[in-house]
């Protein structure tokens, strides 16, 4: 089992940028993928981005450029950063990752984006 905390949310002006952290309990060398989502009030749950055990990286296409996925196995982290953010990023935001075939969730960081 593994339990992950995020944290790092909060409330920022467009344009402006914000690092979220995803604190895993144990070894992360043992977990596959590690992922962020976000949801929006009334909206499934998406993928923002991905990132695998050895660090192959794949992005949810509007944050393209924008965000960047990354994980210290090391010190059990996996973070995301979020620059030039927009309105529309604004949502809960949650860790996830795969080990041994079972999907772990953290309890999710709020972002707001607005002015």
């Amino acid at each position: 089992q593994v339990q992950l905390v995020e944290s790092g949310g909060g409330l920022v002006q467009p344009g402006g940028s914000l690092r979220l952290s995803c604190a895993a309990s144990g070894s992360m060398f043992s977990i596959k993928d590690m992922a962020w989502y976000r949801q929006t009030p009334g909206k499934e749950r998406e993928l923002v981005a991905v990132i695998s055990k050895w660090g192959s990286t794949n992005y949810e296409d509007s944050v393209k450029g924008r965000f960047t996925i990354s994980r210290d196995n090391l010190k059990n982290i996996m973070y995301l950063q979020m620059n030039s953010l927009k309105p529309e990023d604004t949502a809960d935001y949650y860790c996830k990752a795969q080990l041994y075939g079972n999907d772990y969730w953290g309890q999710g960081t709020q972002v707001t984006v607005s002015s």
